[in-house]
This record gives C-alpha cells, sequence and structure tokens, in this order.
C-alpha cells in the first residue's frame, strides 16, 4: 500500500513503477484531504479498511493518499496526478477538494466523503444521486435540531458564527443559521476566520455580543476548536458545533455524524465502482448515526440549567 503526504508526481511515478506488473493486474486508488484534519485521517483509515473487506486489500490495490495545502491550487495539482499517472477511482474528503476534482475530472470515477450538502456546495444538481462520474457521503445533519436544544438551555438572541469563506460546507452552515434565525427572530453576527491569525480580532469582537457562538466546519475552526471554546467558555458563552469531538472539547452541544461510518459507506460504494457500478447510479447517503451530545461539565461552569427535554433528545452526555 502506497501512502504519502505532498508527495511529487515523479515519487508517486518512481513508486508505481517499482511495484512492477502486479499492479497493471490490480487497481489503483487516489485519494486527496482537504486539510489535514483529525476527522478526515479516521474517515480514511475506515474507508481503506472497508476496502480491504470487500476484497480490494494491499495484495490487489495500491492507495495513494495526499494532504496537499489546504488551497485550490494544491488540490487541483494533486488531482491532475492523479490522472496522469491513471488512478482507477479517486476518493476526496471535504466539500473543497471534491469542487475542485469535479472541475478536473471528467470520466474517472470519484467518490466523496464528508461533503457538508453535497446539494447546497454545488458538489452535486439534484439531492437523490449525481447522475454523472460522482457518488458519495453527506455529512449533512438537521442544524434545526442543534439549535433547538440550544433554545433549551436559554434564549437565543443573537448568535455568533465562526466560518470560512474558502470552505463551501462551512459558508452552507453560516446560511442555514441565518434562515433559522430569520425564522425564530435571533440575528447573526458572523465572522470570516479564513486563518488562524484573525481567530483573536474575531473573538474579541463578537463574544461580548453574542449569546451563542457556533463554530462551523472549517480546517481553521477544526485546528483551533480547543482555543476557540476556551476563550468562549471563559467570557460564559456556551459553543454549538457539529465537529466531531466538539462536546469532548468543551462545547456546550455538538451533532455529529461520525467520520468512521463515513468511511466505511465510502469504501463500500468504492468497491461497488472498482467493480463497475456507475458512480451517477448510486445515490448520495448518509449515516445513520448522528449522536446529539450534551456536556454537563459545560453546563456547570456556564451556570447554566439542565434542561429535562435537552437530556431527553441527547443520545450521547458527557458528566
Amino acid at each position: 500500500m502506497i501512502t504519502g503526504c505532498l508527495r511529487s508526481f515523479f515519487v508517486v511515478l518512481f513508486a508505481l513503477a517499482s511495484v512492477g506488473p502486479s499492479l497493471a493486474a490490480g487497481k489503483l486508488v487516489a485519494a486527496v484531504l482537504t486539510s489535514d484534519l483529525p476527522r478526515y485521517r479516521e474517515a480514511h483509515r475506515s474507508f481503506v479498511k472497508t476496502l480491504a473487506q470487500k476484497g480490494f486489500d494491499q495484495s490487489s490495490t495500491d492507495i495513494i493518499l495526499q494532504t496537499p495545502n489546504p488551497d485550490p491550487i494544491s488540490w487541483a495539482n494533486a488531482i491532475r496526478k492523479f490522472e496522469a499517472i491513471g488512478a482507477d477511482i479517486i476518493i476526496t474528503y471535504g466539500a473543497p477538494a471534491t469542487l475542485v476534482a469535479k472541475q478536473e475530472v471528467y470520466s474517472t470515477p470519484i467518490v466523496f466523503v464528508d461533503v457538508y450538502g453535497p446539494l447546497e456546495t454545488g458538489v452535486t444538481k439534484i439531492s437523490a444521486m449525481t447522475g454523472s462520474n460522482l457518488c458519495g457521503v453527506s455529512s449533512k445533519v438537521p442544524m434545526t435540531t442543534l439549535i433547538k436544544t440550544a433554545h433549551e438551555f436559554k434564549p437565543i438572541r443573537r448568535m455568533g458564527v465562526i466560518y470560512s469563506s474558502r470552505e463551501a460546507g462551512s459558508v452552507v452552515q453560516l446560511q442555514e443559521i441565518k434562515r433559522i434565525g430569520g425564522q425564530q427572530g435571533f440575528s447573526v453576527i458572523e465572522a470570516n476566520v479564513t486563518s488562524p491569525a484573525g481567530l483573536n480580532s474575531a473573538l474579541n469582537a463578537m463574544l461580548s455580543r453574542i449569546d451563542f457562538l457556533y463554530v462551523s466546519e472549517s480546517s481553521t475552526g477544526s485546528f483551533m476548536l480547543d482555543k476557540i471554546i476556551a476563550r468562549a467558555n471563559a467570557a460564559r458563552v456556551p459553543v454549538l458545533s457539529q465537529m466531531p469531538d466538539a462536546a469532548e472539547k468543551g462545547a456546550l452541544v455538538s451533532l455529529e455524524v461520525s467520520p468512521v461510518e463515513q468511511g466505511q459507506l465510502a469504501g463500500e460504494y468504492a468497491a461497488k465502482v472498482l467493480k463497475g457500478v456507475k458512480p451517477g447510479q448510486l445515490p448520495i447517503i448518509t449515516p445513520k448515526k448522528i449522536d446529539l451530545v450534551i456536556n454537563l461539565r459545560s453546563v456547570k461552569a456556564l451556570g447554566l440549567l439542565t434542561p429535562f427535554q435537552g437530556l431527553t433528545a441527547a443520545t450521547k452526555i458527557l458528566k
């Protein structure tokens, strides 16, 4: 099995040439991460395990994994290399890398993983299936469930949102909160944070003005989540998120889809495609298990009361 990070085209070619004739009879699977996030790595490990269980193990399948710099040019370069070396299938983790692959690849099958809202981000034109060379796993969960649970703790008048304009899924989450805010009567104060350098100023500007802080799924939000939660909790502002392990890190409420299940579903789809199924014939799928997690330690630290309704709805409670 071949894995790598920021591997050059020539290194990849050398590696493929070195495996000899066995590669010609096997399959080449190429994967690219939007950024080096733990949830993408966890999903990929699950993907590899599932693919092996379906008959595509290291004896018959070579897997190349690249984690380019998190920008469109680097994603495009990685995907072009995959096309150049004749990948049988391309796996993309996250909406940004998937959107670039959609633009760059016209015939090679693509299986996407952890895309929040394939329809809303523009990955697909219809919600059921792509009808093209793409198929995959949506990580979208019902935002209204998260907001409703937050309301159980205290009224929402102003919701702060940290998002990144560079990541389509993050923008979709911002738009969803704005839509819900319009329906439920709370305002949204947004901060576009595309790098760690802008985080402090964003938090300084918003924490004294908001009742809750929603941290969207973005690279910066994920890498800096511990710091964001610490700052918000110190200001007595509860944090909401849909990122895996957000509640474990101190968020009051999180609504989480398992990266392991996403990787498993993507592995099952990839196996079908490698056996000849057309990607456009496979429906877009969403993991069945969605956890609504409440952190009682944060409830106590924030001086909030624990609502019975919230506990009843929760699938996981951290004490």
